[in-house]
């Protein structure tokens, strides 16, 4: 047996591997979209794992645990944004996982999208580290929601934030104030965004716990389910 031919295929091997290893990676991050059958009717989300992959593996883990089936859109404000994901037609908030870490900064750094006219991101409460299942789709530019990025430095030479500037301010001061880590956004809508305008347009009143923006007419959340 002739161990030479198999040190000239070494380097060819090799090369294989590291293709199929590359190819294995860029699938790893390539988008990916769920449908939401809706009794408004459907739509279809792009997910983007390359600039949010925490957020993104969160919400499909939720897509293939049938987390949001049963659920509705329970806040709907016409000119911002319409809420769903996390309680069901009785306004029973569902059990859901520990929070997932914020990665709107890491998300906008990498060219991600911004909170604009049909892109989809995390719902979250004060604390910028909340955000579980509920997501939201903006029906309008919303840049007030967007994260804001720290410029480098420690101390910040100057930061300027809602017509006020900063000198000199701790780095730690930025990178954890609250009112600066916006919204992650992970995806958009692809299809059926005449839905989300049909959703953003339903009379709302008060409902459940919440005193107002709650459809009159439920929306139910049939299925979600990842299609690609």
């Amino acid at each position: 047996m002739k161990f030479g031919s198999f040190s000239a295929l070494a380097p060819v091997l090799i090369a294989a591997a590291a293709m199929f290893s590359v190819a294995q990676s860029t699938l790893a991050q390539a988008p990916s979209r769920v449908k939401f059958a809706t009794t408004a009717g459907d739509f279809v989300v792009e997910v983007y794992p390359d600039k949010a992959p925490k957020t993104v593996e969160n919400f499909l883990q939720y897509v293939k645990d049938k987390h949001y089936d049963g659920t509705i859109f329970h806040r709907v404000i016409e000119n911002f944004m319409v809420q769903g994901g996390g309680f069901d037609a009785k306004f029973i908030e569902k059990k859901t996982r520990a929070p997932v870490a914020h990665e709107g900064r890491e998300a906008l750094a990498k060219g991600g999208a911004k909170n604009v006219v049909g892109t989809l991101a995390m719902a979250r409460t004060n604390d910028p580290q909340s955000a579980t299942a509920q997501f939201f789709i903006n029906v309008k530019d919303n840049a007030f929601l967007d994260p804001i990025l720290i410029p480098p430095g420690d101390p910040v030479p100057r930061f300027e934030y809602q017509g006020r500037v900063y000198e000199n301010t701790p780095r730690a001061n930025l990178v954890n104030a609250p009112q600066l880590f916006g919204y992650t956004v992970f995806g958009k809508v692809v299809s059926g965004m005449d839905v989300i305008q049909k959703i953003k347009a339903t009379p709302t009143g008060a409902g459940g716990p919440f005193p107002s923006d709650v459809p009159k007419t439920p929306i139910l959340i049939n299925s979600a389910t990842l299609v690609k």
